[in-house]
């Protein structure tokens, strides 16, 4: 079944603190090098500002989707036909999931900043992976998505036969 639009899309950012902490690492750059000239010390700012940037930016854009009857957090790319049960999971309870209660084994999209998470069990007993851990700012949707694409991937599946392929596809 092709879906014109993802059912759940989101985007995850870095929260505008770390902009600010941003604009501060640059100043300090610039600051280090006043003792140089003026010239030196604009392209410390310049130059340190877009490194922080780059850093603050590349961490802080993960996307989370639902997508052609699969879950692509990050990396992974997770068909729903090897999920199972999905657990939101909000304030202490997250946080007890991203530290001791965490499976090293469990493939984990987390992001500090974001107090909401979803944990979805995976199914297929090939993989060894325990579940799926995944910081979002809206748990609840993206389950729904998660239901919706089985509850239509099963009456899908009594029309095309069973579901195959990789269950996690990484670089």
């Amino acid at each position: 079944m092709e879906h014109s639009a993802a059912p759940y899309d989101e985007r995850l950012t870095a929260p505008g603190s770390w902009w600010v902490i941003t604009a501060l690492v640059a100043l300090s750059g610039g600051l280090i090098l006043l003792p140089l000239g003026t010239v030196p010390m604009l392209g410390a700012v310049v130059v340190t500002g877009l490194l922080a940037a780059v850093a603050v930016s590349s961490y802080g854009s993960a996307r989370i989707r639902v997508v052609a009857g699969s879950l692509v957090a990050g990396d992974a790319r997770i068909p729903v036909a090897a999920l199972g049960d999905a657990e939101v999971l909000a304030g202490e309870e997250a946080r007890a999931w991203r530290m001791h209660k965490a499976d090293p084994r469990a493939f984990m999209l987390l992001r500090s900043y974001i107090p909401t998470a979803l944990r979805v069990k995976i199914t297929d007993p090939t993989d060894p992976t325990p579940y799926v851990y995944v910081s979002t700012r809206n748990p609840r949707a993206l389950a729904a998505a998660l239901d919706a694409v089985r509850r239509s991937g099963s009456e899908e599946k009594e029309t095309s036969g069973p579901v195959r392929g990789s269950v996690r596809d990484r670089p």
